[in-house]
């Protein structure tokens, strides 16, 4: 990833065409993990990303290797947004010994500090303190560091959420606070959890902007992020961005989403946000079909081969179990 912090493709086709690559490899990479785990060809714990593959392809385009990202275990598509690469991911997932953590942390918990991914948290809400701690680092430090954490809606109801604004707010912290709201906290509709219409109007209570975008718009996310993106690099402090969107299957793997109207969800699917951007590139964006599915060949192969590294990769060993460890 291109260190330069803010160098934006040239023209609005461009960033489109780069937020499409990811989120293409987003979407690739969930369905090929998705029919590995429903053929028994792998075994792990999984939350899948579909529907969500737009909001973080339009905020990496604002970040540098050099920025942090905290995502929580629905996070495939914050990992490969920030540049996690795919074969130590992938390892990572399959709990591999070549994995971006030896394959001691797995889905939930993957770190690769290299790409500036920090942190991955298997706990709701856990991760808007630590974000708080890296941002506060960076900030006495004086590097040019922005700390976008990740998180649900069901995140937002958590006692962590509201100390963790405030604090951001009151030390006017380099962060954003990037509530990815898929309408569902697990098996439980937004509107059931809270009653007031926008997670984004909590932010007035803390003293920071807060504002709700379109996740499933390619250049209204891409703009929010930018705003945001650059208040916190400016020193003007944090923001609270929730990107409104929708997650296509259950909570994790395996659940039948029941509780999902059956209209909402098909609704959604049929909106799909990455095949829309496919269509609005070739049809209006001038990139042509040629272009697109060349790229689409290269993510593809891309994807593939890091697959087969992983399932190529061996365990660790027993000794590993006394690795890393402090006694």
């Amino acid at each position: 990833m291109d260190k330069s912090v803010g160098r934006q493709p040239e023209n609005e086709n461009e960033i489109l065409l780069r937020i499409y690559e990811t989120a293409e490899k987003i979407r690739y990479s969930d369905e090929r993990l998705r029919t590995m785990l429903m053929s028994g060809q792998v075994r792990f714990n999984y939350y899948s990303v579909r529907g969500q593959e737009i909001i973080p392809s339009a905020t990496a385009l604002w970040l540098s290797s050099e920025d942090y990202v905290i995502t929580t275990y629905r996070g495939l598509h914050d990992q490969i947004a920030k540049g996690v690469p795919l074969d130590v991911l992938f390892a990572e997932y399959m709990g591999k010994a070549t994995g971006a953590c030896k394959g001691k942390g797995g889905p939930m918990h993957v770190t690769h500090a290299a790409s500036g991914l920090l942190v991955t948290t298997g706990i709701v809400g856990g991760g808007l303190p630590i974000a708080n701690g890296v941002a506060l680092a960076a900030k006495l430090r004086n590097e040019d560091r922005v700390t976008v954490v990740n998180f649900g809606d069901g995140a937002s109801n958590i006692g962590a959420f509201h100390e963790a604004l405030n604090l951001a707010a009151v030390w006017e912290l380099p962060v954003v606070f990037l509530c990815q709201n898929n309408l569902y906290g697990e098996h439980t509709a937004v509107e059931l959890s809270m009653a007031i219409p926008s997670i984004s109007e909590r932010a007035l209570a803390y003293g920071m902007p807060g504002v709700t975008v379109d996740g499933n718009d390619p250049l209204a996310m891409h703009t929010a992020a930018g705003t945001a993106i650059s208040r916190a690099r400016d020193g003007s402090g944090p923001t609270l961005l929730e990107a409104r969107t929708f997650r296509f299957f259950g909570h994790s793997f395996g659940d039948d989403d029941a509780y999902m109207p059956g209209e909402q969800k098909a609704r959604a699917m049929a909106d799909d946000p990455v095949p829309k951007l496919r269509t609005r590139l070739v049809a209006d964006g001038g990139i042509g079909h040629e272009r697109v599915e060349q790229l689409e060949e290269c993510i593809r192969a891309e994807v593939d081969d890091a697959l087969a590294f992983a399932l190529a990769s061996d365990y660790p060993e027993p000794t590993e179990l006394a690795a890393d460890v402090y006694a």
